[in-house]
C-alpha cells in the first residue's frame, strides 16, 4: 500500500501542457509523456539533462513499449555499462541520477510509480 493517496494532481507546464501525476509526481498516463515533461521533472530534481540522460530515458521508454514492463535497474546498468560491464553501468547510473533509478530516471521517463521494485 502506498503512503500517498492516488488522487491525481494536475501539473500545467509553462508550455500549456497538462499532465496528471500521482502524489509522488509519477505520470498516471505514460502515453502522454513529452520531452517537456521530462525537462520539467529533471529541473525539479536539480538535473540538467545531457545526451547520455536522454539515451537512458529513451531506452527506458522503448523497453517498456517493446516488453510491456518497465526495465529493472539491473538492465539499465547493463545498458549503460555496455562492454565495460554492469559495475561501470552502476556507477554511471548513479552519476546521472544520484537519488536513484526509480525516484529520478523512471519518473523523468514518464513511467508509472512501481508498486514493488528491485534496485538490482
Amino acid at each position: 500500500m502506498r503512503a500517498v493517496p492516488e488522487a491525481p494532481i494536475v501539473l500545467t507546464l509553462q508550455t500549456g501542457e497538462r499532465f496528471e501525476v500521482d502524489g509522488h509526481g509519477y505520470l498516471l498516463n505514460p502515453e502522454g509523456w513529452t520531452e517537456s515533461f521530462a525537462e520539467y521533472v529533471a529541473r525539479q530534481e536539480g538535473i540538467t539533462l545531457t545526451p547520455r540522460h536522454w539515451e537512458l530515458i529513451r531506452w527506458i521508454r522503448a523497453e517498456e513499449a517493446d516488453h510491456g514492463v518497465m526495465p529493472d535497474a539491473r538492465f539499465a546498468m547493463k545498458f549503460l555499462g555496455g562492454a565495460a560491464g554492469k559495475q561501470a553501468g552502476r556507477e554511471e547510473l548513479f552519476r546521472l541520477f544520484p537519488y536513484g533509478y526509480v525516484k529520478q530516471a523512471v519518473r523523468i521517463a514518464g513511467m508509472r510509480q512501481p508498486r514493488a521494485w528491485s534496485t538490482g
